[in-house]
């Protein structure tokens, strides 16, 4: 049987158009899911933008997607240097 993929439409709220910018992301995990906290900090404080609860598989596809991305970016415009590391431990509540 020849492996067909379906369209799905996927309904994208108003709301949500404009994103949400993180420049801070805590994951932490359980056996059964990955739990990604997207956060944008400006110290003194911060504010959660964004939490995202994945399954271990999805977040290997998730990696993956990354990954492609990232190279094929990399080619287009260049290495990205890393970010430092924040000075600031960002404590959720």
């Amino acid at each position: 049987m020849a492996n067909n993929p379906k369209e799905i439409r996927v309904n994208f709220p108003k709301e949500l158009a404009g994103g949400a910018y993180s420049n801070n992301m805590v994951v932490s995990h359980t056996k059964e899911e990955f739990i990604m906290d997207f956060l944008m900090v400006a110290p003194p404080s911060g504010a959660l933008t964004a939490r995202i609860i994945v399954s271990p598989g999805h977040i290997k596809r998730i990696i993956k997607a990354l990954q492609e991305n990232i190279l094929k970016y990399e080619q287009k415009f260049g290495s990205i240097q890393p970010a430092e590391e924040p000075m600031e431990k960002v404590t959720l509540q």
